[in-house]
């Protein structure tokens, strides 16, 4: 990918900390902002926000988070690593493989998405660096974030390239062909998995090439607590059921301090 003659090699950073981190901001600032050379659109605006976990017996201590307007698209990413350093470094990897993918769809975009090469959609040859939830006593933990918004509607191909986009585990959006709260999040390496208020064959979704599979399952008709219930019981990162209450499709999961979120679309 080729950025655009236009375009500065690097672009400004607010960064923001929260701990003891001596020179991680001006760190992060150079480090960040040197990735200019592959945006293939302006940065408008960019913000790092570093945290050192205030639990010693976190092995990887200091949280690392990026937020990049890229031309009106947001680009985010999230990290830890033993030391600020390492977690600024972690982050930086992490943005190039958004950007030059960013880029590759710009490029692409006329002729619809970019072709996969083997393990593409992934990029790492080593497991994600993704911090783990903080192991809290099951009789403390508090639904503590309640995220609600207009779900997008789109195809799995475009969902997929939203969640690579913005670093996220699962994405909850309106599968475009049958209007149904749809969660996608990623089997493996290379591979996709939906799944739907009531699953329907690969046929009646909206046209894909990505490689996926489908949940048989229903989403479960549950109220909150039944979820954290549920969720607890089978030991899973993160839960899609139906709230029994509105009628809609809902994610709860894990959050790095312990307690849980809820993602739920809005009325």
């Amino acid at each position: 990918m080729r950025q655009r003659p236009d375009l500065p090699a690097a672009f400004d950073v607010e960064v923001t900390t929260r701990g003891q981190l001596p020179g991680a901001d001006e760190y992060a600032r150079t480090k960040i902002g040197e990735l200019g050379h592959l945006s293939h659109e302006p940065v408008l605006y960019a913000h790092v926000k570093l945290s050192e976990h205030g639990d010693p017996a976190v092995a990887r201590r200091v949280i690392a988070q990026a937020n990049l307007d890229v031309n009106g698209r947001l680009v985010r990413a999230q990290v830890e690593g033993v030391t600020a350093r390492e977690a600024i470094d972690r982050l930086e990897a992490r943005l190039r493989r958004q950007l030059e993918r960013a880029g590759e769809h710009w490029e692409a975009k006329r002729g619809g998405m970019p072709r996969r090469g083997p393990h593409e959609w992934r990029h790492e040859s080593e497991p994600t660096h993704r911090p783990n939830y903080f192991p809290r006593p099951d009789s403390e933990r508090r639904v503590m974030r309640h995220k609600s918004y207009s779900l997008l509607t789109c195809t799995v191909e475009e969902a997929a390239l939203e969640m690579e986009q913005l670093d996220y585990d699962f994405h909850l959006f309106t599968e475009r062909n049958t209007g149904q709260d749809s969660v996608l999040y990623r089997e493996g390496p290379a591979e996709y998995r939906l799944a739907q208020v009531n699953p329907v064959a690969a046929q009646e979704l909206a046209p894909f090439e990505l490689p996926l599979t489908l949940s048989p399952q229903p989403a479960p008709r549950l109220d909150i607590d039944q979820a954290i219930e549920r969720m607890r019981l089978l030991g899973l990162p993160f839960l899609f059921f139906v709230d029994t209450a509105r009628d809609r499709g809902n994610v709860l999961y894990h959050r790095y301090d312990g307690h849980y979120g809820l993602i739920t679309p809005a009325t």
